[in-house]
């Protein structure tokens, strides 16, 4: 029937019904991220963004071979020709003063670039004047870089052999100039640009004669006669970049329209040229009015973006380095665009000539070489941009109108965010990515373009390393000493992306923080701190400095140690320590100290002590043991430790470690446990003998010391030790048993001791010896001992708490989430789980409205691994959790299947005594509380694919003792508030709330006998609770501490073995004793308004919630079935079969919460299941 039902949910389902709707609504326990994901940060991209060889072109070499008024004999020029050279005719003035103007001019050129590098000229050089000012720039500028510019118009193309011309002194003859020797006298890094002929030749020369160098300097590396061998290692060429005007086979451009050094002016003067060449294209005939002469009175200048010739600039930088982010590989762009600002430039300006110069039959060549880039679709972007600049030029210039700003910058931030809308998961980057960059410098489009790069940012890692890559990191940088306040949110999205991906920046913003003191810090700050969903206490909300106990700290594990250290942190301001914590340093002859950091625990302490089993429930540190921490410090250090109080930081921050290495999680326990091991350690080496002095030192006075005694590290008692192992290392009482399916049939054991165990030098002397024997041999610590444990003291450690954290903001946030998607996986299964809870419940009511006249239908009995204890049905799955001892097993009683048997990892000496289902109506979790005052949540159970994994476990009550004629521990679960109610033999009933993960009540009971049994009602926050006294108590928790007990019932003479608050409004209160009476009272009255009586010697009891049954089962191996009158139904005594055994005695029972099914457990390893007859069903 049941599986029938899940295969098909939809059936017999009109319309959703109010339960089903409630499922929606209600909350989930354990169920964020920090719940069902890894406690660990991602893993770290590499980032090549950060160029590490950053460097600066400090000096340029402009050498101009012109020859004014000479044609060089290999080059036939026509007529008209290309005469201007940087944008001067060399005719029109003297040969002399026309080249050192046309020096001026280029060297201007270059200036405007980069103006702070020291610039030479070197007009119609001789070979020796090229080699004196080579030799000169390379040796100031040292490890940076040169530029070297040659001008060929004036002399005869390059020689195959890798020859370029100068001249003589009297200018008579062309004398050549070696490449090979050019690369000595320059040195690298280097960048050398050629203007001329035929310069691709140069190109290849270079690159012949670099690698010719390299085979000199392997064989001077192998032959030590070698000549080059005595010489200083050269620096590799490889690193110098070439910029050449043409293919080895071409000649340079001649039209007349153009200048004669249209590649430098490309690179030096790109606006100018690139409006020049675009008036020569037919489409300007689209703009009339536009000639040469009038593009050369744009008004504006390049560095103001406000002008026209600004505005022009700052989008043909955009555009340009749009193309070469889309067209270059990664590691490329960084070396030529984004190393250095002079070679950005030129490469920038390069795309630039290789598009003017190709539409003249010219191909630039550079080295490295770079892709093709003038059919780029950005160049029509451009074209846009000049065109529109163009058209205003006419009535800017006659009439004086003002010039409207392009819709460049916008029309991109459009298409950007088209991409960011439109796009699907994967896909290419988008290229407009540089051009908002650019944008961030416009404060007209700041705003959008921030909002715009913070969406982008969020896609995920990959899209922080393409942004970090096209350079976005000194641009955010600079925001942030801006004092718009609109841009505040948004930088601090921008840079929380941009840390959690490149944690190195932290260094970088820190140091901006101290320079600046920018309101945007704190900002940022209290933004990070509103986000925290656990602040650290300060110390105004600490009462008398104390420390809050662990028991009472958030339930996820790894944010224990982190709360802990807020705790410790705000005792230590408010009793204004520093000046104590100064006094005792961290070294190993210091005093105790323990130092916390969140994430990061390491200690440096001599102190010893031992984690045993603690008698007390405050585990912590009797005077005795404090007077031997003072006996075993150093002598330095034993005056600040005698002035530690009792109850001073450092016995608490003591406590806490003690209370932390007994937390029933596994990993926050060994952590705490390495801490612990880590100063028992220290404590045990620094009592070690000192080396044996030699005569030598003898002359030097030694300090007395209690350290050159050897100590035992003792437990608290003082007993000494009865091993070495025992005494030499902290061990946790409390085996770690791992998680698994197949257990033999022994329970386990304790395991060893956790960590690394260390016999003090001490032990190696006999009891008893003579007075001056120097016992065993031993000067110095054994290497093979000091390499083991180095790790032990010096590693650090972690959580991974905090880069968890981090990784939050490393992944999307804007993202619409996957359960709130109505198409996605998540959303598919949720409604399925809703759809089959409410055709369950609708099957059981229509099952329960036909009445019940017996429940003996035994519909599954198998043996379980152990003998129950706790049984428990899941409300909506045919599976039933089974506990024993220390394990839960997981039947399916359908199929009568087992389907996961696991241990709950409590210790040998404890007993699970509760259970309880969260989240039953959606991804169920398991609940087990032990009688030790610990619970565990498991995740994964019954899951043939996953192994169960243990989601969190904390301390409920901490105030218990182990006992085996206690109630052990009972809970209580509200899944409409996420309340979890627990109590037990304790004197106490303490309120959890799951979803802060925090103790939020402690409501005394105000009886001296322990609880056994609890139940509440949400709706009117009522609590009640049957106990071994046999009073029924009635609690509100909405009231203070002191008057939240309501009322007292004193009907019962005996144990209350379970009572039950009716969840409906007018709902009464159900309780049954041991001896058989059944009270029902109304919460308003004092007195029980009905009893019936049952049988007695009960052993285990259930209400039903819905039907009106009670089950209740008997030492004398029998369970009874009674209505709610008090009527007997039927009873139960024998297992089905046709030679069905005796049931034994019954060791607990519980009703499905919706189904009149009822699981019995008894002492024989049996779980059975009972339901109504089959003809009923």
């Amino acid at each position: 029937m049941e599986s029938e039902m899940l295969q098909s949910p939809l059936l017999g389902l009109g319309e959703e019904d109010e339960a089903d709707l409630t499922d929606w609504n209600l909350p989930l326990a354990f169920m964020k991220k920090r719940h069902c994901e890894k406690i660990e940060g991602s893993k770290s991209l590499a980032q090549s963004w950060r160029m590490k060889d950053r460097m600066k072109t400090v000096s340029v070499a402009l050498v101009l071979c012109l020859n004014v008024g000479v044609d060089p004999p290999d080059v036939v020029k026509t007529t008209p020709c290309a005469r201007l050279e940087c944008w001067i005719d060399p005719l029109s003035m003297g040969p002399q003063k026309a080249l050192e103007t046309i020096g001026a001019n280029l060297q201007k050129q270059y200036e405007n670039w980069q103006p702070r590098a020291r610039y030479k000229q070197s007009l119609d050089p001789t070979v020796d004047e090229v080699k004196k000012l080579c030799t000169s720039l390379r040796r100031n500028a040292k490890e940076e870089r040169v530029l070297f510019h040659y001008n060929g118009h004036g002399v005869p193309r390059p020689t195959v052999n890798g020859e370029i011309w100068v001249f003589n002194k009297n200018y008579t003859q062309y004398i050549p100039l070696s490449i090979y020797d050019l690369q000595t006298w320059m040195g690298s890094p280097s960048i050398f640009v050629y203007d001329c002929s035929n310069a691709g030749l140069i190109v290849k020369s270079f690159k012949q004669f670099a690698l010719q160098r390299e085979q000199e300097l392997e064989v001077a590396a192998i032959n030590p006669n070698h000549p080059l061998a005595q010489m200083p290692l050269p620096p590799s060429m490889k690193n110098c970049i070439q910029l050449a005007a043409c293919e080895a086979h071409e000649l340079l451009p001649m039209i007349p329209d153009l200048p004669a050094d249209l590649f430098t002016s490309c690179l030096t003067t790109p606006i100018k040229i690139a409006l020049r060449w675009f008036c020569m294209q037919k489409c300007v005939s689209l703009v009339p009015g536009v000639t040469l002469d009038l593009i050369e009175k744009i008004p504006g200048r390049l560095n103001d973006r406000r002008t026209p010739l600004g505005e022009l600039n700052w989008i043909f930088t955009a555009i340009t380095d749009t193309i070469a982010w889309n067209v270059l590989p990664r590691d490329l762009f960084q070396k030529l665009f984004r190393q250095d600002l002079l070679v950005a430039s030129l490469f920038r300006n390069f795309l630039l000539a290789e598009r003017v110069m190709r539409s003249c039959n010219c191909t630039p060549v550079s080295s490295p070489r770079l892709p093709p880039t003038y059919m780029h679709a950005m160049w029509q972007a451009w074209d846009l941009a000049v065109d529109i600049c163009l058209s205003q030029l006419p009535t800017i210039i006659e009439e004086g109108t003002a010039f409207r700003h392009s819709p460049f910058f916008a029309e991109q931030l459009t298409a950007f965010q088209v991409w960011l809308t439109m796009g699907v998961e994967n896909r290419s980057p988008p290229e407009q990515l540089p051009i908002v960059l650019q944008v961030l410098l416009s404060q007209v489009h700041r705003l959008r373009a921030l909002d715009l790069l913070g969406r982008f940012l969020d896609l995920g890692p990959w899209a922080v390393s393409l942004a970090l890559s096209v350079g976005i990191f000194p641009y955010v940088l600079k925001l942030l000493q801006s004092s718009a306040r609109e841009l505040r949110p948004l930088l601090v999205f921008i840079w929380a992306k941009i840390l959690a991906v490149d944690s190195e920046l932290v260094v970088a913003l820190s140091h901006l923080v101290v320079q600046y003191e920018s309101n945007f810090c704190t900002v940022a700050l209290q933004f990070m701190e509103e986000e925290k969903n656990y602040p650290l206490p300060s110390p105004a909300t600490t009462e008398g400095g104390s420390l809050t106990p662990v028991r009472d700290s958030p339930c996820t594990p790894r944010l224990r140690s982190v709360s802990s250290y807020g705790n410790i942190r705000a005792v230590t301001t408010a009793r204004s320590l520093n000046k104590s914590l100064q006094n005792l340093s961290l070294t190993e002859e210091s005093g105790s100290a323990v130092a916390f950091s969140p994430g990061n625990l390491s200690t440096s302490s001599s102190a010893s002590s031992t984690l045993g089993s603690p008698e007390n429930e405050e585990y912590i540190l009797s005077f005795e043991t404090i007077d031997k921490m003072r006996r075993v410090s150093s002598y330095s250090a034993l005056n600040s430790l005698i002035g530690v109080s009792f109850n001073s930081v450092y016995t608490q921050m003591w406590r806490v470690l003690l209370h932390l290495a007994a937390d029933p999680y596994p990993d926050v326990s060994d952590l705490a446990m390495k801490v612990l091991n880590g100063i028992a350690y220290k404590a045990t080496m620094n009592a070690r003998p000192q080396r044996i002095l030699t005569t030598s030192s003898l002359t030097q006075s030694a300090p007395a010391s209690p350290t050159n005694k050897g100590i035992h590290i003792q437990q608290a008692g003082g007993s000494p030790p009865t091993s070495s192992a025992s005494s030499s290392s902290l061990t946790n009482d409390v085996a770690k048993q791992p998680v698994s399916r197949d257990l033999p049939q022994g329970r386990p054991g304790t395991t060893g001791p956790v960590g690394v165990q260390y016999t003090p030098h001490s032990h190696q002397f006999p009891r008893t010896r003579k007075m001056f024997d120097k016992g065993p041999d031993q000067t110095t610590d054994d290497p093979d001992d000091a390499a083991g444990h180095k790790s032990f003291i010096s590693a650090t450690t972690q959580t991974g708490f905090c880069d968890w954290s981090v990784r939050y903001f490393a992944q999307p946030v804007m993202k619409i989430p996957e359960e709130h998607d109505l198409e996605s996986q998540i959303r598919k299964e949720r409604e399925w789980r809703f759809l089959r809870n409410a055709r369950v419940r609708k099957q059981a009511q229509q099952l329960i409205q036909k009445g019940i006249t017996r429940l003996d239908d035994q519909i599954f009995l198998n043996r379980n691994p152990g003998v129950p204890s706790v049984v428990k049905f899941h409300p909506f799955t045919p599976c039933v959790a089974v506990a024993d001892k220390d394990s839960i097993c997981f039947w399916d009683w359908e199929k009568g299947e087992k389907l996961d048997y696991f241990h709950n990892g409590n210790p040998r000496y404890t007993r699970v005594t509760a259970m309880e289902y969260l989240n039953g109506q959606d991804c169920s979790l398991l609940l087990t509380a032990t009688d030790d005052g610990a619970i565990r949540v498991w995740k994964n159970f019954a899951d043939l694919e996953k192994n169960p994994e243990m989601v969190t476990a904390w301390q409920g009550l901490s105030d218990m003792l182990p006992t085996t004629r206690g109630a052990g521990m009972v809970v209580d679960w509200e899944q409409e508030t996420g309340l979890l109610m627990s109590s037990g033999d304790v004197r106490i009933v303490r309120v959890w709330d799951t979803d802060r993960e925090m103790k939020v009540q402690d409501i005394p009971t105000g009886a001296d006998s322990c609880v056994t049994s609890l139940s509440c009602d949400s709706h009117r926050s009522l609590i009640v609770a049957g106990l071994g006294d046999g009073s029924v108590r009635v609690y509100d928790r909405r009231m203070a501490v002191s008057e939240c007990r309501v009322m007292t019932y004193r009907e019962h003479t005996a144990w209350v073995v379970k009572a039950c608050l009716q969840k409906r409004p007018e709902g009464h209160i159900v309780s049954v004793s041991v001896n058989g009476d059944v009270r029902f009272f109304d919460p308003r009255m004092p007195e029980s308004v009905n009893v019936i009586q049952i049988v007695k010697g009960l052993t285990a009891l259930d209400i039903h919630p819905l039907a009106s049954l009670i089950a209740c089962g008997s030492m004398n191996q029998f369970t009874a079935i009674y209505s709610g009158t008090g009527d007997l139904i039927n009873n139960i005594k024998y297992y089905d079969g046709f030679m069905g055994q005796r049931v034994g005695a019954i060791s607990c029972l519980a009703f499905h919460p919706h189904w009149p099914h009822l699981a019995v457990g008894s002492n024989d390893h049996y779980v059975s299941v009972y339901s109504v007859e089959k003809r009923v069903r």
